[in-house]
């Protein structure tokens, strides 16, 4: 079995093309994102991120945080 530091070496020898193609297979393999965002969105629906939304609107009303273009 290979260790992590042998396969970052690996990755990082990669000629272009096949660092490419690398990061597109790894990119569709890797579940974890559709995991996050089901986790996101149960926390959301659930209430717990709500703080993070007061924050932003408290430091949006100060100052502190900039509107995104066409959103208010």
């Amino acid at each position: 079995m290979l260790t992590v530091e042998q396969i970052q070496h690996a990755i990082q020898s990669l000629p272009e093309e096949d660092y490419l193609r690398f990061r597109e297979w790894f990119s569709a393999w890797d579940h974890d994102w559709d995991d996050w965002d089901r986790q996101i969105a149960a926390d959301s629906k659930a209430g717990k991120l709500d703080f993070l939304v007061a924050q932003a609107k408290k430091d949006r009303r100060v100052g502190r945080l900039k509107g995104l273009p066409g959103v208010e």
